[in-house]
C-alpha cells in the first residue's frame, strides 16, 4: 500500500481523504495557502506545506508547486479531491511522468472525456441518448440560429469546458439566442479560458440524476446507484438524495436502464477509479446524457450511507492496483440518505456569499447523522474559495425517516457570525411537494417566488 499521500485540496474534502488514509495506515501531506494557515486539514495531516498566497491561481491551481511539494515530502501519490485540478488531464499526466500516482482516472481517460462536446460524442458512440443539438462547437452566431431553427426552441447554450452553471444560457427565441450566445462565450472565456460552446434542446422542468461509477485497472466497471440532485440554485446543487424519488415513485425501470448506460460510457472511455455520469430526465421518463464528472463528487457520502461502500478508500485502493471486490449483482441499496450542503450564503439575497468569521459553531449529532466539515468557532470563511461550511447527511430505513432526521438535525445546527442556507433548507424539507418527491430543477426558483417566498421569510 502507499506509504504517503499528498492531498491537493483544502476544506472538508481534504479532511475526508485524511480520514480514509488514517484507516488505511497511510501518512498524509496537506497543502495550504496563506489564507488557510489555520485550517483543520493542515492541522490534521501528518505534514503540511504552504504553497502560496490566497488566490487559488497562486496556490491550489499551481501544478508546479503541488508537484514540488510532493517531491520534497517524498509522497507515493496525490489525491486531488474535487474542484481545482481534480479533472485536469495535464495535472494527471504530470503526476504520471513524475512517477507519482494520481488518485483518479488516467490522463488518457480524462482526455477522452475532456469537455462536454467530446463526452457527448462518446455517449452517442456508446448508444446512450443525448439531447438533440449541434454537431460539435458552434463557431458563429448564424450557425447558432440555424441549429435553433432545426431543433426548435427553447434551447440551451453551454460552454464545453463549463461547470457550476457558468457559461450557460437558455434561449426561447432568436433575440435571446443571439444575446445568450455571446454572453455564454464571453463568460466561458473569462472563467475557463475556453470560449467554445455548443447548443442543444432545452428540457423544461427536468430532473437531474447521476450515477456513481467505480472502475479498476482490470476492466471491472460497475455503478453504485443513483443520486437525485434536482434541488439546485443557479445550476449548483444544494440538496441531494438517494435513491431518487422520481425513479422510485414513477419510473422504476429507469434505474436499470440508466445504470447500464452509465457503465457503457465508462467502458468506452476505459475509465478507472471513481466518477459520476450525469443525466437529465424529462417528465415522461426519457433520459439524456449530460456529462461525466471525472472525480469524487461532493455528494458522495449519501451513496456511502446506503451502500456501506467507502468510495474514497476505494479510490485509493484502485489507484494502488487493487481489484474491485464487488460486482454489479452484489450491489445492495439499504434505506435512504439525504445531504444538505450548508453554505455561507444568504438564500434570500440570490444566495449571495456571506464570508466572515464564525463566532459560534455547534454541529448536530445522534444516530445516523453525519457531518463532514472543516469549520469551527473562530474559523473565517474567506471570499477566495467555495462558501461551503459543511455537508450534513442523514439516513433512515426509508425516505420519510431520513427527511425527518434531517429536519431535526438542521434545527440543531447552530452557526453564528455568517448567514447560512439552513433556514432555506428547512423550508424545502417542509414543502409538501418536496415531501412527496415531486420536484424538478426549477423547484428552488419556484419556492423563492411571490407569496411562497414571503411565507418562508415570515417563518424564518
Amino acid at each position: 500500500m502507499f506509504e504517503k499521500i499528498l492531498i491537493a485540496n483544502r476544506g472538508e474534502i481534504a479532511i475526508r481523504v485524511i480520514r480514509a488514509c488514517k484507516e488505511l495506515n497511510i501518512r498524509t501531506v496537506a497543502v495550504y495557502s496563506e489564507a488557510d494557515s489555520d485550517s483543520m486539514h493542515a492541522q490534521m495531516a501528518d505534514e503540511a506545506i504552504c504553497i502560496g498566497r490566497a488566490p487559488s491561481n497562486e496556490s491550489y491551481l499551481r501544478i508546479d508547486r503541488l508537484v514540488s511539494a510532493a517531491e520534497v515530502t517524498d509522497v507515493d501519490a496525490i489525491h486531488p479531491g474535487y474542484g481545482f485540478l481534480s479533472e485536469n488531464a495535464h495535472f494527471a499526466e504530470v503526476c504520471e511522468s513524475c512517477n507519482i500516482r494520481f488518485i483518479g482516472p488516467s490522463s488518457r481517460a480524462m482526455s477522452a472525456l475532456s469537455d462536454k462536446d467530446v463526452s457527448r460524442a462518446l455517449a452517442k458512440k456508446a448508444g446512450v441518448p443525448t439531447p438533440p443539438g449541434s454537431e460539435g462547437l458552434v463557431e458563429q452566431e448564424q450557425d447558432a440560429l440555424e441549429v435553433a431553427k432545426r431543433i426548435g426552441y427553447p434551447v440551451v447554450i453551454k460552454a464545453v469546458a463549463g461547470g457550476g452553471g457558468r457559461g450557460m444560457r437558455v434561449a426561447h427565441n432568436d433575440i435571446s439566442l443571439v444575446k445568450g450566445y455571446h454572453a455564454a462565450r464571453n463568460e466561458a472565456e473569462k472563467t475557463f479560458n475556453n470560449s467554445g460552446v455548443y447548443i442543444e434542446k432545452f428540457v423544461e422542468n427536468p430532473h437531474h440524476i447521476e450515477f456513481q461509477i467505480l472502475g479498476d485497472h482490470r476492466g471491472n466497471i460497475m455503478h453504485v446507484g443513483e443520486r437525485d440532485c434536482s434541488i439546485q440554485r443557479r445550476n449548483q446543487k444544494i440538496i441531494e438524495e438517494t435513491p431518487s424519488p422520481l425513479i422510485d415513485n414513477h419510473f422504476k425501470d429507469l434505474r436499470k436502464k440508466m445504470g447500464k448506460a452509465a457503465v457503457r460510457i465508462a467502458e468506452y472511455a476505459n475509465y478507472t477509479n471513481a466518477g459520476t455520469v450525469e443525466f437529465i430526465v424529462d417528465d415522461k421518463g426519457n433520459f439524456y446524457f449530460l456529462e461525466v464528472n471525472k472525480r469524487i463528487q461532493v455528494e458522495h457520502p449519501i451513496t456511502e450511507e446506503v451502500t456501506g461502500i467507502d468510495l474514497v478508500k476505494w479510490q485509493i485502493l484502485i489507484a494502488f492496483g487493487e481489484q474491485l471486490k464487488l460486482s454489479q449483482n452484489d450491489l445492495a441499496i439499504k434505506g435512504h440518505a439525504i445531504e444538505c450542503r450548508i453554505n455561507a450564503e444568504d438564500p434570500f439575497d440570490d444566495f449571495r456569499p456571506s464570508p466572515g468569521q464564525i463566532e459560534m459553531y455547534y454541529a448536530p449529532g445522534g444516530r445516523r447523522v453525519r457531518v463532514d466539515s472543516h469549520a469551527y468557532a473562530g474559523y473565517t470563511i474567506t471570499p477566495h474559495y467555495d462558501s461551503m461550511i459543511a455537508k450534513l447527511v442523514t439516513s433512515g430505513k426509508d425516505r420519510r425517516e431520513a427527511l425527518n432526521r434531517m429536519s431535526s438535525a438542521l434545527s440543531e445546527y447552530m452557526i453564528a457570525g455568517v448567514k447560512t442556507t439552513i433556514p432555506f433548507q428547512q423550508a424545502v424539507l417542509q414543502d409538501p411537494n418536496f415531501r412527496r418527491g415531486d420536484y424538478t430543477t426549477n423547484f428552488v426558483e419556484q419556492l423563492l417566488s411571490g407569496a411562497r417566498r414571503e411565507l418562508i421569510e415570515d417563518k424564518v
